[in-house]
Order: C-alpha cells, then structure tokens, then sequence
C-alpha cells in the first residue's frame, strides 16, 4: 500500500494504492469511514489490477479537508482523483454504501469499463416532510453517535466496534486495521475519537436523503456498464438490508441493463471486510 495526496479545493486529499497492477479501480468508502475499507477487496484482486481509495474530505486523513460537503463535492473530488492517477475507459468506478452514491453521480459524467455500486446508490424513499436529521439518526445509529465521544484508549475503541452487532462474530484483522486507523488521538491526553468530521458526515446525510431526484437522474445518465451488489442484511445485522428488496426491484425495472446480485450472508459491513463477501465484489470489478 503506498499513499499519496491530490489537491483539491480547499485542501489535499489522502489517497492509498493497493496493488501495483496497471489495470485501475477507483473506490469511494461510506459516511463515517476511510479508505481503510477497502483493504479487504483490494486483497482479493487478480493480479494486474490496483485499487485506489481516497480518504473523503471530512474523513481520515483528508479531515481537514474544508467543506462545503455535499455528495456533489465529493464526486468532483473523484474527477480530481482519477485525473491525478491517470484513470481512462479501462478503469473501473465503484463505492460503497455513501460512496456508491457518490460514484453513480461520478459515473454519470465520466466514462469506465464498469460501475459497480456496493449496498448503496439507489434512492432511499424520504417521507414527505419528515425531519432529514431525525432521519439520518435513525439510519444510521451507533455510527453517528461514535463521532461525537471520546474514547479512553485505542483499545477502548477497539471494543466499541467489537460490540457492534455487524462484526460480532466477524472481527478480522483488516477490521482492527480499519479502526485503528480512524482512532484519532490528537491533543487528548492518551483518549481518542474517530477521524471522521460529524459536520461533514451529517451535511452529507441529508444531501443523500433529501436529493433523491439527482440521485435518480444520475443512475439514468451512466452509460457504462453499471452493476448493483446488496447485503441481505443491514447496518446492524438486522434482516432488512440498506437497500430493501422493493427499492431494489423498482430501480431494477428502471434500469433493466444494470446487473444485480444479492450476496449471501452479509451485512452493510462484511460485504467489504469478510474475505468471502469481499472476494465477490472484486470479481465484479474485475470481470471481464
């Protein structure tokens, strides 16, 4: 893995290379996440391929990245990204989760050899005149509530993810990896927090929840081959995934050439860090 930083507005953003193929995947992580997400698929790879993740502005080591954020922002970001790292037409997009968002709405103005979206980029059906925080705090859960604690230890930290209800029974070392990267203790005495910014991630929540129409539209302007990867199961392991089966089925009947497929015994989470979810996906990206 080797890092690397692209400019942007309003700062430099935090990239890693993973694999040293010439073949290029680009992949955005979700809400409260890092490029550390992807180590898992990036393991699973064939040879001559290499993915790239950026940290989001607002995330990791890209946190002081200023805003305004705005899923918009980040998927201009991801021009930025793919310009820097010579991305083309034989280059592959993929996201998962707030990231699938952001590279449908890449996607739709960029050309790649595939655009894979991993539980997520569908529109979330937003009740008419509901509160878009009373609705993101609903969705999701312990991972809004994290960013705003303090935590005694790297360690203590550790445990808070180990008692997540989606990786009780999956804690890996590239999940340990993953939070260890986010634990931020700067200026706290031994404490931590996570890297993650709770302005940026609750600016992009309601972006994702309230635009739903620009979302849509995007999924409607990609013109390269688009593939759709779901977890049955859901951000805290429940029975009902991120993308329920109707939503899917009605997006499905919209865009009848995009491919689909429901990856067995997953969650939101183990879609990308269980070896077996994660082996899957990159034979998605890489197919072909």
């Amino acid at each position: 893995m080797e890092f690397d930083d692209v400019a942007v507005p309003g700062g430099h953003l935090r990239i890693a290379r993973f694999g040293a193929g010439p073949r290029l995947i680009i992949a955005a992580h979700g809400i409260t996440a890092s490029l550390m997400a992807w180590r898992t698929v990036a393991d699973a790879l064939p040879p001559g391929w290499s993915l790239i993740a950026p940290d989001l502005r607002g995330r990791g080591h890209s946190a002081d990245v200023s805003g305004p954020y705005g899923l918009p922002r980040h998927a201009e970001d991801l021009e930025l990204i793919a310009r820097h790292v010579g991305a083309d037409e034989t280059s592959v997009l993929t996201g998962h989760s707030m990231g699938a968002y952001i590279a449908a709405l890449h996607g739709a103005k960029r050309r790649y050899a595939r655009v894979v979206l991993v539980d997520g980029g569908l529109p979330l059906p937003f009740p008419p005149g509901a509160d878009p925080d009373a609705v993101l705090e609903a969705t999701l859960g312990p991972a809004l509530a994290r960013l705003s604690q303090t935590y005694p230890s790297v360690d203590a930290y550790l445990d808070f993810f180990r008692a997540h209800p989606a990786f009780v029974g999956h804690w890996t070392p590239d999940v340990e990896e993953y939070v260890r990267y986010d634990a931020d203790g700067e200026g706290l005495g031994g404490a931590v927090r996570s890297r993650a910014r709770e302005e940026a991630v609750r600016q992009d929540g309601r972006w994702l929840r309230v635009e739903t129409e620009a979302i849509g539209a995007a999924l409607e302007e990609i013109k390269s081959p688009l593939s759709l990867l779901r977890a049955p199961r859901g951000l805290l392991n429940e029975e009902v995934g991120l993308l329920p089966g109707d939503v899917t089925a009605t997006w499905l009947a919209r865009l009848p050439e995009m491919r689909h497929e429901l990856i067995e015994d997953c969650n939101h989470y183990t879609i990308v860090f269980e070896q077996r979810c994660a082996a899957v996906v990159a034979g998605h990206l890489t197919a072909g």
